[in-house]
């Protein structure tokens, strides 16, 4: 179980370095005009994804889940890949990109990286890595809590996105 707590250690790290960009893009983004849709969402958002982390640790632990190599490997792919993914819709939205719902007036939507083929991509992580994660190390209870309550999640901050983004289409490809 060390290398396994060291793994969500290591996710726990980066969700810590999303934040410092984050607050970061939220500054530009803020000086810029941009406008914060969708508070009420984003703390049980936060408390969601804290409570993954925890969960991933205790468990595996609690439940005397084991090690099954034919699952966690296939699954630390999956995180490896979900990691990888979403790092890519950061850099594609560069400043743009947050953890809050911010709009800046007037800018088009960014139609490259791997928002060229899909509208919210950096979903796409969240939900594999969520679901991944916790099964590396045989957490099933943990994957399908968070799965169920991330998705009712979603969907209402991909209703606030859409609404703030006013339902605008994508700019012509850059």
């Amino acid at each position: 179980m060390p290398w396994y707590t060291l793994l969500v250690l290591l996710v726990a790290a980066e969700r810590l370095a999303e934040l410092a960009v984050a607050r970061r893009n939220a500054a530009w983004s803020l000086a810029r005009g941009g406008t914060e849709h969708g508070r009420g969402h984003y703390p049980p958002m936060v408390l969601l994804h804290k409570a993954l982390l925890v969960g991933c640790l205790l468990e595996p632990v609690l439940a005397d889940r084991p090690f099954t190599p034919a699952l966690g490997v296939p699954m630390l792919l999956v995180v490896v890949a979900a990691q990888g993914l979403r790092w890519w819709c950061i850099a594609s939205l560069g400043p743009r990109w947050n953890t809050r719902v911010i709009v800046v007036p007037g800018l088009p939507l960014v139609t490259r990286g791997p928002y060229r083929w899909l509208r919210h991509p950096n979903y796409l992580a969240v939900m594999a890595e969520g679901a991944a994660l916790p099964l590396v190390h045989s957490a099933w209870v943990t994957a399908s809590a968070f799965t169920v309550l991330n998705l009712w999640l979603l969907g209402a901050r991909i209703r606030c996105e859409e609404a703030a983004l006013g339902g605008a289409a994508p700019a012509p490809a850059q």
